[in-house]
């Protein structure tokens, strides 16, 4: 008379273990995470300033990437989309950080118009008449009126390279109007508000610098 505790053959086994191994594999293939979509990266859309007809000045200026927050470091693209509210676009970036785009775009600003004998961009240390230092305060877009405004804050600070004095001193407060609420549409309202920007900065300080040489 057989028992009831005979145990299982080799061939109920090998059916039970591999049934095992696919069950396994099942839950492993649930636990998996959705795939990230890539970030879309953009650049900042490009100034268009135009040579200067003013007498050219006879030095050098180097600006230094501008000071901000650890929140203005990172690539994402700001939104405040209710007072005191700081998000991102999803699925969006910038090409660098916003002090480094800022600063390129002043660089170029400064190269375009020609009066200086030498402009001095990004970390490059070479020596230089006057270094142009700042503080970013905002580089965001944010609600008003149901719209998108494109907004940069910064107080920028002409240095004497050899005794080091603060010579002058300006807050810069930029706000353009998006044409829509699509992130193309405010990439686009950055780029012009950079080019205000790089305008009045320009125009401040070579205004001033220009009064400074001949002094």
């Amino acid at each position: 008379m057989s028992s009831s505790n005979v145990g299982l053959g080799p061939r109920a086994a090998s059916w039970r273990l591999l049934a095992l191994t696919i069950l396994l594999s099942s839950l492993a293939a649930c636990t998996l995470l959705p795939a990230t979509k890539p970030l879309q990266t953009f650049v900042l859309p490009a100034g268009s300033s135009t040579p200067s007809d003013d007498a050219p000045l006879n030095a050098t200026l180097r600006l230094a990437t501008p000071r901000s927050n650890e929140i203005l470091k990172n690539r994402r693209i700001l939104v405040m989309p209710a007072p005191n509210q700081l998000n991102v676009y999803q699925g969006a970036r910038w090409s660098t950080d916003a002090p480094s785009l800022l600063r390129d775009r002043l660089t170029e600003a400064f190269r375009q118009n020609g009066r200086l004998s030498g402009v001095i961009g990004g970390s490059n240390q070479i020596k230089s008449d006057f270094v142009l230092l700042s503080e970013l305060d905002a580089f965001h877009s944010e609600y008003a009126a149901g719209a998108p405004w494109a907004v940069i804050r910064l107080e920028a600070q002409l240095v004497d390279s050899a005794s080091r004095n603060l010579l002058a001193s300006q807050y810069f407060t930029i706000r353009v109007k998006s044409e829509d609420e699509r992130l193309e549409s405010v990439v686009e309202a950055f780029g012009r508000a950079a080019d205000e920007l790089s305008q009045r900065l320009v125009g401040w300080s070579l205004a001033y610098l220009g009064d400074h040489i001949e002094s």
